[in-house]
């Protein structure tokens, strides 16, 4: 299988961080992820679209994202990410898989320095953090912060954590204070993923 295929079908899935949440609700909320492959036409290329919610309101995702994945160097895979105009017009679609019509390619807003890069660390399981430098900017209680961001993603589970940073003094402004979210596969989303998906990379 064409590696970039594989990270793909690793990659797409719904993950929930119940158990979690259920051990320590102090400190974690029960969140879900889902990652779903986009038909290769919404960017002439192989890509995905991403939610987190939290469960108790599905219908309103704190984050929506389009990746479109490309190959980099010494087998990395790079997802980068893009803004949609209207986001509110997709929420909800990995319940309702037919929203996934409203995205607007031309209307698409790339987040630049906000790429991630996930290389194999082996049986099947990738580690990402967001591409080098401090170009990933995100603004947080009226300050602009820089985004670390860390995932670790295998068949199983889903390990992922955010951090902003001051980009002067590089201090610590926003993230997690409790270590990694932890997240168990529910389900792959993979099942529509082929060598055809993959037509096209990085042409």
């Amino acid at each position: 299988m064409h590696p970039s295929l594989l990270f793909a079908r690793t990659l797409c899935g719904h993950y929930s961080n119940r158990e979690q949440a259920q051990n320590d609700p102090s400190k974690f909320a029960h969140i879900n992820i889902f990652f779903m492959p986009l038909p290769w036409d919404v960017l002439k290329g192989p890509g995905f679209y991403s939610e987190q919610s939290y469960d108790h309101d599905p219908w309103r995702p704190y984050r929506q994202g389009v990746h479109r994945l490309r190959a980099g160097n010494n087998g990395v895979h790079v997802v980068e990410n893009f803004g949609m105009a209207q986001p509110e017009r997709v929420a909800g679609a990995p319940q309702h898989p037919a929203l996934l019509a409203a995205i607007q390619p031309d209307t698409l807003q790339a987040r630049c320095g906000c790429a991630m890069h996930f290389h194999s660390c082996g049986d099947n399981a990738y580690e990402g953090r967001v591409e080098p430098g401090k170009g990933c900017l995100v603004p947080r209680d009226g300050r602009l912060t820089y985004l670390v961001s860390e995932v670790r993603v295998d068949a199983h589970s889903w390990s992922s954590r955010d951090r902003g940073f001051d980009p002067d003094s590089d201090d610590l402004v926003w993230g997690s204070e409790h270590g990694m979210l932890q997240f168990q596969r529910v389900a792959s989303l993979a099942d529509d993923l082929n060598e055809d998906w993959l037509k096209g990379l990085n042409d």
